[in-house]
């Protein structure tokens, strides 16, 4: 996996997380936490906190959506929110299943079509109880998967940025995440950027 971070301030209000789980299968979490610095940073945290506890536990991503809402919308200082994406990617038949509460619908690009992963649900801690719903796709041998938060959309000098970053993961090569990164215009950029890229290995069946 490829990763670019980059915070808009000392502290960030976005993070990711990649957490192996038995039978081969990998959970990988990106949240971003409406407004930025110290108070963003603090939530960002604490959902860590509850995610790195619930996957010892339960390693489904509505388990995930659910407990963390609940929890966020109990406890968590009024006025927030965050957008995440729960994926497990399950590495043996390759496929996906994942929840996304609110946030920008992840890319699956792969030599057949391109695949959104839409949302799900609301963005965490709105309302206590929100209705979520798991969505599921195949990953393919020599597929990739993106993820990235609005700030990196948002500092993207496009009318349709999202079809710029689809754009850029056509060539499927060593220099797809450097693409990704030159689309970030420093004139535009006002909030965390982050972007996930993963790859499966098209060489092997269980490869990632």
């Amino acid at each position: 996996m490829e990763t670019f971070y980059k915070p808009f301030r000392d502290v960030a209000g976005d993070y990711f997380d990649l957490i192996e789980l038995p039978g081969s299968r990998t959970l990988l979490v990106l949240v971003d936490v409406s407004g930025k610095g110290v108070s963003a940073a603090r939530l960002a945290a604490n959902i860590q906190a509850l995610v790195r506890s619930i996957a010892s536990i339960d390693e489904a991503p509505l388990a995930f959506a659910r407990q963390i809402n609940q929890y966020l919308h109990r406890y968590a200082p009024d006025g927030g929110f965050a957008t995440t994406v729960f994926i497990v990617l399950n590495r043996e038949p390759g496929e996906l299943t994942f929840v996304n509460a609110g946030h920008n619908a992840p890319v699956v690009s792969g030599h057949r079509s391109t695949t959104l992963l839409e949302a799900t649900g609301m963005p965490l801690e709105l309302f206590a109880d929100v209705r979520y719903e798991t969505g599921g796709t195949v990953f393919h041998g020599g597929d990739t998967l993106l993820l990235f938060t609005d700030g990196s959309t948002d500092s993207i000098s496009s009318s349709n940025p999202e079809r710029l970053l689809c754009e850029a993961l056509v060539e499927r090569s060593d220099t797809t995440m450097s693409n990704l990164k030159s689309l970030i215009d420093p004139a535009f950029n006002e909030d965390d950027v982050t972007i996930l890229l993963l790859r499966r290995n098209a060489s092997s069946a269980s490869g990632v």
